[in-house]
């Protein structure tokens, strides 16, 4: 098509990517191999739709994360700005299932009588609620080995978004709970009701909410709310995510979908590989288009990468191939134990720097964050800069969940955890006496004027009161007299300042944390939207993510392998390629788990553009603290066999690399199995 090729919208794409940006309205699926373009072929699909009479209104991209998000219309708008068009990419509805669910819901969910002065919850306070319901119903007692609140909240998140009864929950997946059956199921009974009397949802909610909404009779009318709906990361979605794609375009007209399944990681997360593996079945008339040719990575890194991802038991078939040439292959590390695995490590790290490659483009991956420890202390005794990833959010610090009480409480009075949080702060207030407070606030319908007027606080408390009434009474103000969201914080700031002093360490540096949530207010017009958007994608509260170090910052990356999905690095030194790490002895060895492992290690290779080493110590650490942190003999990960080490290069602890496996290695791994 030599019009097409003379388009400025598709000049410099290949092939497989200029047909997956053209094609029709039917459903497509896009197969899109690590390196491959993904996110260019997605942003110019978007403006190629717009530029074929779309409305931008009307279109509907889904991605994992805002930021996702942001660059994709970013870019989409760029295409249409140099092939003449205006930028329409704007009005695009861009953002994640969740922030997308919340908008919806603010404006739809009356018909299904939800609030719309609904608040979030985050992963940490849908912990807590689950703690004072459990409580309640006298589950926490020690002596029954009840589930602790965090275990609970992750079973009550993946019967929510597997869409799986609890029963069959619990045997798949948390066979030793069983036995608390029924008191889970009065637990989460409580919980739900909790919520709906708060006007709380959780995560799970939103999307529960959503799909729910979808089904309702005003389903009809949020469909035809969007003609084209593109989805980034399809092989992350869950079944309700599914489901509610479903829902939204049920013959598929207008769908596309992205994704590699042999990029599938996050089981852990309720996410199935059979979305994107069970996509043509679930809209029979699909097309799918395979990008397979690599940007990022050379030739021999991919015949390694491509070997370990063929022995999947299924999956869409691909074969990356290489668009730069040359590179040497992929190089294999035998070390004596965990000790000379840190120390070869960081001499490669070194060599490599030394070589011209800045520390910041390079990557100690592993398969847990313990596994770094060892390396973590070789790098600071030879002084090399590192950053770890990934650390605490704001959401997930004491400090930041208590200046975020304030507006919560302000927003939603309901709420009984940010209003329990708030009193709490305040000296010589205990448990007893807030949870009178908030019995009080429900008393009195919700009115913490009328409520804690009469309040006498003793001694402690005395001087704070009065001063926490004049701050409720100015951020919580009716919406058209209602201070910005920037200014609310600053002054929740200014009055929660004295009490964090006498309550965490390091008090300057955690003020300088909530002098950026101020920060970050201030580009909000409302409260709801700031609350719903930290809630939904909130930032690191140190340190940016490896994605953004810049010049300046020359710090080698550690980073466990879930963590660095998506990214990129000139030279990658995988930790631990034994069995018990990669795979996981925690892997319960079924063939759909194996499978996840093996493209998990996948991942890790494919993040390596130049230089890729893999390290065996052959004396581990068993992982299980069961063992008592015993040594044994570690074999080489069964995800690299006798036919795949043909692709690499062995280079033993002080020794030069060897061209190839050879028979001498056979016979001393043979011969190691006997010491």
């Amino acid at each position: 098509m030599p019009e097409l090729e003379n388009d400025e919208l598709l000049r410099d794409l290949n092939d497989a990517q200029r047909k997956a940006v053209t094609y029709g309205d039917g459903p497509l699926l896009i197969v899109a191999g690590a390196g491959t373009g993904k996110t260019t072929t997605l942003a110019r699909r978007v403006a190629w739709l717009i530029r074929q009479g779309a409305d931008p209104g009307r279109v509907l991209l889904l991605t994992f994360t805002r930021r996702a998000a942001v660059e994709m219309l970013r870019r989409a708008d760029g295409y249409l700005a140099v092939a003449g068009d205006s930028h329409a990419a704007a009005a695009v509805w861009g953002g994640t299932f969740h922030a997308v669910a919340v908008r919806l819901l603010r404006r739809f969910g009356s018909s299904i009588g939800l609030p719309s002065g609904f608040t979030i919850l985050d992963r940490g306070d849908s912990e807590d609620l689950l703690g004072v319901v459990r409580a309640d119903l006298g589950l926490a007692d020690a002596k029954n080995r009840f589930p602790s609140k965090s275990l609970c909240a992750e079973i009550y998140g993946r019967v929510v978004n597997s869409q799986k009864p609890l029963d069959k929950v619990l045997e798949e997946t948390f066979p030793a709970q069983r036995a608390h059956t029924l008191d889970l199921k009065a637990l989460f009974k409580g919980y739900t009701a909790r919520k709906e009397a708060e006007h709380l949802l959780d995560y799970d909610d939103l999307l529960l909410f959503w799909e729910t909404l979808l089904a309702d009779s005003a389903g009809e009318g949020l469909r035809s709310l969007f003609s084209h709906v593109l989805v980034d990361e399809y092989q992350d979605t869950n079944r309700l995510q599914a489901a509610i794609l479903k829902r939204l375009r049920p013959d598929g007209t207008g769908l596309t979908v992205v994704g590699d399944d042999a990029q599938a990681i996050y089981a852990f997360r309720a996410a199935t590989v059979r979305n994107i593996l069970d996509f043509p079945q679930d809209y029979p008339n699909s097309a799918i288009i395979a990008l397979e040719d690599n940007y990022r990575s050379t030739q021999p890194i991919l015949t390694l990468a491509n070997a370990v991802i063929a022995a999947a038991v299924e999956r869409h078939e691909k074969t990356l191939r290489a668009v730069r040439a040359g590179g040497l292959p992929p190089t294999l590390v035998r070390c004596e134990d965990e000790g000379e695995q840190a120390k070869q490590v960081v001499s490669q790290v070194v060599r490599q720097h030394r070589e011209g490659v800045p520390f910041r483009q390079q990557a100690v991956l592993f398969r847990a964050a313990h596994h770094s420890l060892a390396v973590e202390l070789e790098l600071n005794r030879r002084e090399i800069p590192f950053v770890k990833y990934g650390g605490l959010k704001f959401l997930e610090t004491a400090h930041v969940k208590d200046l975020l009480a304030f507006l919560r409480f302000a927003e939603n009075p309901r709420d009984s955890l940010a209003a329990d949080r708030v009193l709490s702060l305040l000296p010589g207030v205990g448990r007893k006496t807030s949870q009178t407070l908030v019995e009080r606030l429900r008393e009195t319908g919700f009115a913490w004027q009328t409520a804690w007027q009469d309040y006498k606080p003793g001694t402690s408390a005395r001087e704070h009161w009065p001063r926490l009434l004049d701050l409720l009474g100015e951020i919580a103000g009716p919406p058209d007299d209602r201070i910005p969201p920037a200014e609310q914080v600053r002054l929740a700031r200014l009055f929660y300042a004295p009490l964090l002093a006498g309550r965490y360490d390091h008090a300057a540096v955690r003020m300088q944390d909530l002098e950026q949530i101020e920060l970050l207010a201030a580009g909000y017009p409302d409260r709801a939207g700031f609350l719903s958007d930290l809630t939904l994608d909130p930032p690191a509260s140190t340190r940016r993510g490896p994605e953004a170090l810049d010049d300046d910052d020359d710090s080698l990356v550690l980073s466990t392998i879930h963590s660095a999905k998506g990214l990129e690095f000139v030279a990658v030194h995988v930790l631990s390629a034994v069995e018990g790490s990669i795979p996981s002895d925690f892997s319960d060895g079924s063939p759909e788990a194996l499978d996840e492992e093996r493209r998990l290690f996948y991942v890790a290779l494919t993040r390596a553009k130049d230089s890729l080493f893999l390290y065996h110590p052959l004396r581990y650490s068993l992982s299980r603290p069961s063992r008592g942190g015993a040594y044994g003999l570690a074999p080489l990960t069964r995800f690299l066999t006798l036919d795949i080490q043909r692709h690499l290069r062995v280079l033993s602890a002080g020794a030069e690399p060897s061209p190839a496996l050879t028979t001498g290695d056979v016979r001393r791994r043979i011969g190691q199995m006997w010491e």
